[in-house]
């Protein structure tokens, strides 16, 4: 059991330090889906370790309403809930890319589901705010319900995982409801494990993004595809990225705007 404020274990994106990523940034999808920071208190655990039962298990109850805040709007809390099937009785660290080679294939599949009532759509580690669309709210006048699936795996140098989130967002003062959607694939590998003139400390990896702000919009979506060069001088502790990503948007107008994103980042932690 914990008490405090900490990121909530919802989903393993956002999970995952800044200073741990594969990619230079997470995806599209993190921004409408994150729970991001919360207060409030947590219990956890795993069972059945090492066995085809193993399971890792968060539930948590908050406060709901972004980070720093000591109390709730309304009186609603946030209720979070994560079931993770450790499918090879090895639990899988929150890190990007397979530093450690994994020998053996450990991998899991997870499931989780929250539920808020705020003034609030979103949230990041500036707190509470709101998704394109929607006003500064009152309080309890969005009750926001949400869920996902995820997977991940690890396997001699080999790295993947990826999300399905879904989320319904109703508006209790206009009435309204609009449900959204997103999911993202990523892998990467170390290919000097297959050919030898390829440099140990290179990676190369890649990311698929597609997110629907309006599910009941059709042909409304963003989209991302990125592929990263990551090269190790002490694990992710001091790393070279160099990524290379599209964004298309398409729009209920019909429009298709894209566009072109390079960056190069040097990221030390200390």
């Amino acid at each position: 059991m914990k008490v405090g404020q900490w990121k909530t274990y919802y989903n393993r994106e956002r999970v995952i330090s800044s200073g741990k990523q594969q990619m230079v940034d997470r995806s599209i999808i993190n921004r409408p889906f994150t729970l991001d920071r919360q207060q409030g208190i947590e219990f956890y655990g795993r069972v059945f370790p090492q066995t085809l039962a193993d399971f890792t298990y968060h539930i948590s109850i908050l406060t709901g309403a972004g980070r720093g805040a000591t109390e709730n709007d309304d009186g609603h809390l946030m209720y979070v809930g994560r079931l993770q099937w450790n499918m090879f009785g090895r639990e899988l660290e929150m890190t990007g890319s397979d530093l450690k080679y994994h020998t053996k294939p450990t991998g899991l599949l997870a499931l989780a589901a929250a539920t808020n009532r705020s003034p609030y759509t979103r949230f990041s580690q500036s707190g509470g705010g709101e998704l394109f669309g929607y006003e500064q709210g009152i309080p309890g006048q969005y009750h926001v319900k949400q869920a996902l699936v995820e997977t991940a795996f690890k396997y001699k140098g080999f790295s993947w995982q990826n999300e399905f989130h879904v989320k319904t967002i109703e508006d209790n003062v206009n009435d309204n409801t609009r449900k959204l959607s997103g999911h993202y694939f990523q892998a990467g590998y170390f290919f000097s494990n297959l050919w030898s003139f390829v440099p140990e400390p290179l990676e190369i990896a890649g990311i698929y993004t597609k997110y629907r702000p309006d599910v009941d919009i059709d042909n409304n979506y963003e989209r991302e595809l990125g592929m990263v060069l990551n090269w190790f001088f002490k694990e992710h502790r001091n790393k070279l990225s160099m990524e290379c990503t599209n964004f298309t948007f398409q729009g209920a107008d019909g429009q298709n705007p894209s566009e072109w994103r390079f960056r190069l980042q040097w990221d030390i932690s200390f």
